[in-house]
């Protein structure tokens, strides 16, 4: 998984799987694009206005979480 950020535009993308297959973009709503394939297979996540979905949560800092070990790592966005 890589979560890429552009500046420029304020989009956020979170990459799944590189893009192996043809994928639809579809709109789940004016912040969220989904690519898939026609397998199903969700390849990426697309936010726009980026700023406002990331750094609302966890006061500007991306928290990954490995539930099996139990580990934590932050990364300040801001």
């Amino acid at each position: 998984m890589k979560l890429t950020y552009d500046t420029r535009y304020n989009i956020a993308y979170i990459r799944l799987h590189e893009k192996t297959a043809q994928v639809e973009t579809i709109r789940v709503s004016e912040e969220l694009n989904v690519d898939m394939a026609p397998d199903g297979t969700i390849y990426g996540i697309e936010l726009l206005n980026a700023n406002d979905q990331l750094l609302g949560v966890d006061q500007g800092k991306l928290v990954i979480i490995n539930e099996a070990r139990g580990d934590r790592q932050e990364i300040i966005l801001r």
